[in-house]
């Protein structure tokens, strides 16, 4: 194995480590909008931005509905 496939592999950890982290973060700070009018509040952020740029929160929102 090169030494460049060997720091290839090592920098892709690193970056799934880091948005696995950031992912994690994000959950738990939207976990923390927990009453009607904290939630109410998300949504009307949200709603300043596509879909595309929310696909992330809505998809931890959804997980954390269920």
């Amino acid at each position: 194995m090169s030494f460049t496939t060997i720091t290839t592999m090592r920098t892709s950890i690193a970056h799934r480590r880091a948005s696995r982290t950031a992912r994690r973060r994000l959950a738990q700070e939207l976990a923390s909008y927990q009453t009607p009018a904290e939630r109410m509040e998300l949504g009307l952020i949200l709603g300043r931005y596509s879909a595309e740029e929310t696909a992330e929160v809505d998809a931890i929102l959804s997980r954390q509905a269920t």
